[in-house]
Parts: C-alpha cells; structure tokens; sequence
C-alpha cells in the first residue's frame, strides 16, 4: 500500500518548452520552473553535464572552449535527444530523488500540436530513458486552454492562443478536442533574433541572446508608444565596425520597430485560424474573445494589439506562464481531462 501511495504522489506533469521546463507533481503543484538550458564539459575528449538550468543559464554566452552551454529543445521540440534526456533526468531527480523501480512516475508531456509522430517519439523516447514508467502526451494548446480555465469539455468554441519560446500554438477548442489548430514556428526565441539582428543593422553593434532577452521582457512592446519614443534604455555589446565593447541608446519605438515582424507573423497566424474557423464556433469565440497564454502574452500592448487586429475581445490569462505545466498537471490528476491524453 506504501509503494502504490508513493507511485501516486510523484506522477508529474512536464511543460518541456524551448525557453523553460516548468514541473507539476501530483497533489503538490507546480514544484520546478528552471530555463531549459544544460552546460557540457569536454574533459580529455569526454563529455559530461556540468550544469543544467538556472545555472547553466547564467553561462550562455560566457563559456571557455571546454563548456558548451546547449538549448537542447528548438522549436518546441527535441533537437538534441542526448541532452535533452539529461535534462529531463535532472529535474525528475531533483523533484523526485534518484528514481528506482518502485518510485518511477507515470510523466505527461505537453507537445507542439504540429509536431510529427518523429518529433513526439523523440519526446517520448527522452523521458521514457530518464526514468518513466509511463509517458503520455498532450497538445499545448489543450493544455494551456485548461489551465486558463476554458470550457474545453463544454459544447462552446473558444480560442486560445499560447506564445512559447518556439512556437505560438493558435487553436480552436470545443467538445474537449481541437477544432482546428495550427503551430507557427515564431515565438520568443524569433522576437530575441528580431532584436539582434536590429541592434546590428542599425547601430553596427552585436549583442548576446541574453541581452537581447532582457531587452524583451523589460521594455519589449507590441505597438510603439504614442510619442514615437518611450523609454530610453542604454545596452552593451561590440562594435562591429571598431571591434571594441561599446555602449549605444535605443529606445522603445526602436524595440516596437523590430519586434514588429515576429508579432505580425503571430496576428497573421491568429487571422489563419479564424479563417478556417465553422461558423458557429466562430460566434462563440465573438462572446468568448481570445485567451492569450505563454511568457509572450506578458509582452507589452500584445493583447491591445490583437484587439485592434481582430476586432475581438482578448484577455490575458491569469498566470500565463504557467498556464501549460497546470493544465497538463489537471489532465493528469482530473478523470474529467483523461481523454485528452495521448498514449502514441
């Protein structure tokens, strides 16, 4: 009775993202929310993990030739299954302890909806050799829509749109199943390249991902401010033109400016969707709105902007962030949400 209690209480629910793992355990919550990073040493021509998270996020950009700092999840899904199954393996130990045969958890995965049957296996297969004993999938959108509290069971049309670190994930729910969904490959890591590449075109000057990371989330907008300017804010990096470090000031016009490809990607994926949308959901999703989820419905006038774009009602979702890991955390605990759950 002891070990089957124990079995319970560590079956875990994972939001493996391309920016951050967040992790909910059974009856507990979420319990783990660290970057999706590792760092490998090379010593004497073998490799070993030298730090996986937070930690390892601290070093991107800053590693002697014998570490290598490594996202090993583009995209949404697995690019690197070696890494990634070290990752995994580290925050199940962390969470759990070092897993045995009697203490190894039933683990569900949230997944891109376009990912392919190789992307999900590749997912599967990670967890699987770090220490499940059962794994199951579930559709991010899904996920995010029932941690947003959506009627997903109800027959009534909602949309929901869920900005990753990879990809947005744009679907229409009803009847707990997707009515229509589409996976467009542009999300924070996009919006961090967007702002690299117009620090570099515009002022000759190179910036890491990290700073661009930051640019994002403190003064990132999705609309430029009514004079044009905004905040001024002061980054470093290195001239290209002299190859020194170098100081320069741009401003959130500027930011605006070169977020606005990525974002008109995202509003154009949106338009797509309701498109394609039956016609009755439609109606319903004109009562609804739109549920934004995601590190990037945090984004400054996001929401304003899709406003104007679609002539609907859009709401951010109380804890966008974490809206994924707690939903596929009810899928896992709720027989209500079983069904949503993938077994292949």
């Amino acid at each position: 009775m002891f070990k089957l209690f124990r079995f319970a209480s560590q079956d875990m629910a994972i939001d493996l993202g391309t920016a951050n793992t967040v992790v909910y355990v059974r009856g507990q919550g979420i319990v783990l929310n660290e970057p999706s990073v590792v760092a490998i040493e090379t010593i004497n021509g073998v490799k070993r993990v030298k730090a996986v998270g937070d930690e390892a996020k601290l070093m991107m950009g800053k590693t002697p030739d014998s570490i290598e700092a490594i996202r090993p999840l583009r995209d949404g899904v697995i690019a690197d299954i070696d890494v990634a199954e070290e990752m995994i393996k580290y925050f199940i130990r962390k969470v759990n302890g070092k897993p045995s045969i009697f203490s190894a958890p039933e683990i569900v995965i949230c997944v891109p909806s376009g990912s392919t049957s190789v992307e999900r296996r590749a997912i599967r297969d990670a967890a699987s050799n770090a220490g499940a004993s059962a794994v199951y999938l579930i559709e991010e959108p899904m996920a995010a829509a029932i941690g947003a509290d959506m009627p997903v069971t109800e027959p009534i049309g909602s949309m929901v749109v869920d900005i990753g670190g990879g990809t947005t994930e744009v679907a229409v729910l009803s009847l707990r199943g997707l009515a229509y969904t589409t996976s467009v490959r542009t999300g924070g890591d996009k919006m961090d390249e967007a702002i690299v590449s117009y620090v570099r075109r515009h002022h000759n000057l190179l910036i890491g991902e990290a700073t661009a990371e930051r640019i994002k989330k403190d003064f990132g907008t999705a609309r430029a401010p009514a004079d044009g300017i905004g905040h001024t804010i002061h980054i470093k990096g290195r001239d290209l033109v002299n190859g020194v470090p170098k100081e320069i000031s741009i401003n959130q016009g500027q930011i605006a400016e070169a977020l606005s490809e990525p974002i008109g990607t995202i509003v154009e994926g949106v338009r797509i969707a309701l498109e394609n949308t039956a016609p009755e959901l439609a109606a319903d999703i004109v009562d609804q709105g739109i549920v934004l989820t995601g590190g990037g419905a945090l984004m400054q006038g996001l929401d304003e902007h899709l406003r104007d774009e679609t002539g609907l009602p859009v709401t951010v979702a109380e804890d966008p962030l974490t809206c994924v890991a707690i939903g596929t955390g009810r899928a896992m605990e709720d027989p209500v949400f079983r069904g949503v759950l993938l077994t292949a």
